[in-house]
């Protein structure tokens, strides 16, 4: 091991070596993501000989992050935009001779991939905002021709649109002015309404697929519950059979069997990610995989039609994404890849899942990691931390492999990620906590569970620094302005500013989430949602910032538009208040040009370095693989 030098950002941020592993449906042949001249692209080799593969595409811009098979096994498709804007394309490539076609060539559009499937062969449900951008029309795309035919026309202002494996337009969701949705039936072309839901049950509430039938559809909910569980239903009676749930978690992922849709097992994640069988005869498989790794987080990311063969993604804090390949007949286990293989050479720190109680009561479950070379539960002494803030909100930190959390505690820091109220996962409870808490409860979690790492020995009261992107941007903006002694510096990405702005400029097809929002926030269109706004916006308390702050941005950001970052900009230089400030032209809401990503976290290191007193790795050729420009400050990396 060569724990005591320091990890290289490159191996950790930079492009992984192959993920994203597939199965052909009938088994033969193996698909992966892996770089082709230091851009993400498809490979393919036979499933029987899998490091003979090469190349199946060859694209030079944005990388692509996934790839599936279509269910007849005739393509593989993919979905990929030009420069972060979200106008997603969908493409197919031909396995046999490498063609690669657009399927939706249209500018400004974001094309959605709806439905394929092996009841109706050779065509694909797309999803096309082209007549009205707020709005997705569906259609039948022949994936041999390209051509394209009307399926729905979604006037009725429907968010989304669920079809079945004859690709009939079966039921669909709207939103309600409350900021919950009403749930629709579809047959032919009758539609009524099936179902409303609150704010907080729609969000854990909605179909997710339907049984090979095309009678039952599987269904997480929470009406009338807790958490949410996984049913089904039976479309014709309206009967709901309750199948798997838990009392204090959320059903997360479902494993299916790959031809009948029949609901084999299904996970819940509380500290870490635990299984619930359905079908007993997959516990046996579960159980020689947990056997085979031990102390692994795993989940079935492909199966055969024939379901007796699997690829399993495996990870563990200590260890980066592992791919296999899972024989049901033999049970045995062949390793196809690592996604950080160069990893191996370093020890990794472990992540400690911690608990404490917000200051009004809930369980805040959170993740900690702490220097590999730290094998205690706390450090001899307080250590520099930096909160590691998840964005969403609506989502959530869970343990494993983490970069940024590797990163950092190499560098000589503790990490704490805390599932602050709002985060998926512990009951709709714990998600109703959050509304129109944001800079007030929401950031309590936050400066909670860093009291509560201060009190543990574990942190530095004087060196805490926030970090974080989207969701985890407007934290740190948050806590620069509303929380501006406890931390000594702060580093958003792609944040929010002014949640008025954020509001007013969502994207065109967001308009079914809109209410949602309104709801979660504060509505725009109302004299006391403006005043919340205003309120809980960052861009109005500039002049409490008294600590450093690096800022981010990508310019062609959809979710979270560049002059969130802008104005805050120019409001602290008005004031005379120091900032860097750097952007990434050729991207969005988020790095994915490994160039890009490396410079963001090599800047963020020096920062760190500068304010908390860590270890920073030199730039080398960190910053020349990258397009970013340093519009203010760019002074203080002098040093560097």
């Amino acid at each position: 091991m060569t724990a005591q030098s320091l990890i290289p950002r490159k191996l950790l941020f930079a492009n992984a070596n192959a993920f994203g592993g597939r199965l052909s449906p009938d088994g033969q042949w193996l698909t992966w993501i892996a770089p082709f001249e230091g851009v993400l692209n498809i490979w393919i080799a036979p499933a029987a000989e899998p490091h003979s593969g090469g190349p199946l595409t060859r694209t030079k811009g944005r990388p692509i992050t996934w790839q599936e098979w279509t269910a007849d096994g005739r393509f593989v498709i993919f979905v990929n935009d030009e420069t972060g804007d979200e106008n997603n394309h969908v493409f197919i490539v031909d396995p046999r001779t490498k063609e690669l076609r657009d399927l939706t060539p249209i500018d400004g559009v974001s094309a959605q991939i709806k439905m394929w499937s092996r009841q109706v062969p050779g065509k694909i449900v797309v999803g096309l905002n082209d007549r009205d951008p707020r709005w997705h029309d569906l259609y039948i795309v022949d994936a041999v021709t390209g051509e394209r035919d009307l399926l729905w026309l979604n006037t009725q202002d429907f968010g989304n649109i669920d079809v079945d494996w004859q690709l009939r337009p079966r039921c669909a969701r709207s939103s309600s002015l409350d900021g919950g949705s009403k749930l629709w039936r579809i047959d032919g072309d009758e539609v009524t309404p099936w179902m409303d839901l609150d704010h907080v049950d729609s969000w854990l509430t909605g179909p997710i697929i339907f049984h090979g039938d095309n009678n039952r559809l599987l269904m997480q909910t929470c009406v009338a519950r807790e958490t949410a569980v996984f049913t089904w239903l039976d479309w014709r009676s309206g009967e709901e059979t309750v199948i798997v749930g838990h009392p204090r978690f959320d059903v997360r992922n479902v494993l299916v069997h790959p031809t009948t849709f029949d609901l084999e097992a299904a996970s819940i994640v509380g500290a870490r990610q635990d299984w619930l069988y359905v079908a007993p005869q997959v516990q046996a498989d579960f159980e020689i995989i947990r056997n085979t790794l031990p102390g692994f987080e795993f989940n079935i990311v492909s199966q055969s039609d024939e379901n007796r063969t699997w690829i399993v993604d495996a990870h563990k804090a200590e260890q980066a994404l592992t791919t296999f390949l899972y024989d049901r007949d033999k049970g045995t286990m062949t390793e196809l890849f690592r996604a950080r293989p160069a990893l191996d050479s370093y020890k990794l720190a472990p992540m400690r899942p911690v608990e404490a109680k917000s200051r009004d009561g809930l369980d805040l479950l959170s993740y900690l990691t702490l220097p590999a070379g730290i094998t205690t539960e706390r450090p001899d002494t307080p250590l520099p931390m930096v909160l590691d803030v998840h964005g969403g909100p609506w989502s959530r930190d869970l343990y494993g492999y983490r970069g940024d959390h590797q990163w950092l505690a190499d560098r000589g820091y503790a990490v704490l990620s805390v599932n602050y109220r709002g985060s998926m996962g512990f009951g709709k409870a714990f998600v109703a906590a959050s509304e129109k808490q944001h800079a007030a409860k929401m950031h309590d979690d936050l400066i909670d569970m860093v009291d509560w790492a201060i009190r543990e020995g574990i942190a530095d009261k004087s060196r805490i620094a926030i970090f974080g992107a989207s969701y985890g941007g407007y934290a740190s903006f948050v806590g620069a302005t509303f929380t501006p002694d406890v931390f000594c510096c702060s580093v958003p990405g792609v944040g929010i500013t002014n949640l008025q702005t954020l509001l007013e400029s969502m994207p065109p097809y967001w308009s079914g989430f809109a209410d949602f929002m309104y709801r979660s926030y504060g509505d725009p269109k109302t004299d006391n949602g403006q005043a919340l706004l205003a309120e809980r916006s960052p861009i109005h308390k500039v002049d409490r910032i008294k600590r450093p702050m690096l800022i981010f941005h990508g310019a062609n950001d959809v979710r979270c538009k560049i002059a969130e970052s802008d104005t805050i900009v120019a409001a602290m230089q008005a004031n005379g208040i120091p900032v860097t400030y750097v952007v990434f032209p050729d991207e969005g809401h988020g790095f994915a040009k490994p160039g890009n990503r490396i410079a963001y976290l090599a800047l963020a290191e020096a920062f760190f370095a500068m304010h908390l007193g860590g270890k920073c790795e030199p730039f080398g050729s960190d910053l020349d693989d990258s397009s970013h420009q340093i519009r203010s400050g760019a002074e203080i990396f002098d040093m560097f």
